[in-house]
Parts: C-alpha cells; structure tokens; sequence
C-alpha cells in the first residue's frame, strides 16, 4: 500500500508506524508542514494517510495557515473512501474535518495515564483494560455524528473514536519510542512548567518510559486491523 504521512513539526514524526510499514512491505510518503515548499500528493496515491500531532490548535488557522489546505486535503481523502487515522492533533484534525468541534480541555493531560475501552471493538483487541498510553494535549473534541467513542482517561472523555469504519482518532500516542518521547520532552518543556493534577515531571515519563516497548507491540496490531 501507499502511505502518506502528515508531519506538523520535526520532533513528532511517524516513529513506530514506520517501522510497522517497512515489516508489511508498504510505502511511506511524507508532507513535513515545517519544511519550505511542502506539498501534499495527489489523493489517487494515497491508499491510507496518517496525521501525527504538534503543539498547535486545529483554530489557530491565523498563525499555522497550513491549518486551511490541509484541512481541505484530509476531507478530499475521506471523500475517497481512503482510511485515515489521526494521532493527538491528528485525531483534532479528523473530527474538525468531520463537523466536529474542538476546544481547551481546561487542563493538560501530560505523561503515562490508563486508558479504558468503552465501545468494544476488535481494533482494541489486544489492549488491556487500563492500558497505559503516552499523552501530550490540553485540547479535546466532540465526537463526530455517526461515530463511536472507544477509549476514554479519568481526565478526558474523548480519547479514541472509529467513524464508519474507516477514519479513527486517537488523542493518546502509541507510536512513539523513548527518543520520541524525549525529543518531546526537549521542545515543549515549557507544557511541563505548568501545574496541574495530571501533569507529570519529566523525570516520572521517561521513568515510565518502557510502556512504549508494550505500546509498540500493541500499535502493531492495531495498525494491521485498522488498514486491512
């Protein structure tokens, strides 16, 4: 298969789902917003597109304009039928496209908390209940019409949800490694500073850095349902 990434900064890009495509033979392009001269493909070489996260809103339009055509170019996928799967600002930009609204959360929601199923589902199928996933957000979003809500935390209602089959948001991370979770941990230490009930140090995340060893092995199989 083709597979297309979208890439919002340089410190958040596709980490474990590359890995995962080179096992399963597929191929990977990469629109990096944050680059000169980004474009995005034509729809009709996508066969399923990937939006990763980043620090900025889905309506903060006026500072990112990317915000707009990508907004546009996302819609055009799901119009052709193509899966699409969002992570964190990812999963924002789905519901956004999807008549959705998103705002503040009112608190960050930062480090390894549980997650539990709420709709059983089989994409989850290999996920514990109260799995610890990575989190990095302090927005959130309605679930779109004709949706249903999969997972959710203590803190945030609205952590994962499958639409008609074929575009699923995820506002956690199970794709990133250690590294990934450090380089994070580099370029918004600033979110860190803040206090807050579910706020941990960064010393507590990269303590608790060999759930992304589990979340791998889990984003495997996850993957492997939601493509096929």
């Amino acid at each position: 298969m083709k597979l297309h990434v979208l890439q919002h900064v340089a410190f958040e890009g596709a980490a474990n789902i590359l890995k995962w495509a080179e096992l399963k033979g597929h191929s990977v392009t990469t629109t990096r917003f944050f680059e000169m001269g980004w474009e995005v493909p034509p729809v009709a070489e996508v066969d399923c597109l990937f939006i990763m996260g980043g620090p900025m809103s889905v309506y903060e339009e006026s500072e990112h304009a990317f915000l707009i055509p990508e907004k546009t170019f996302i819609r055009a996928v799901i119009d052709a039928g193509k899966p699409v799967l969002g992570i964190c600002l990812g999963a924002q930009l789905c519901a956004d496209v999807l008549g959705a609204k998103v705002y503040p959360m009112g608190q960050k929601e930062i480090g390894w908390y549980p997650v539990s199923k709420v709709a059983p589902h089989p994409i989850f199928f290999d996920m514990n209940e109260g799995q610890h996933v990575f989190h990095w957000h302090g927005d959130t979003f309605d679930l779109p019409m004709g949706s249903i809500l999969l997972a959710s935390s203590a803190v945030c209602k609205h952590q994962a949800f499958m639409w008609k089959e074929q575009v699923m948001g995820l506002q956690f991370h199970m794709e990133m490694t250690p590294d990934d979770i450090q380089l994070l941990i580099e370029n918004c230490f600033e979110d860190l500073k803040m206090p807050g009930p579910h706020v941990q140090k960064d010393g507590e995340i990269q303590k608790h850095s060999q759930h992304a060893d589990i979340l791998a092995g889990l984003l495997d199989s996850v993957l492997t349902r939601f493509v096929s």
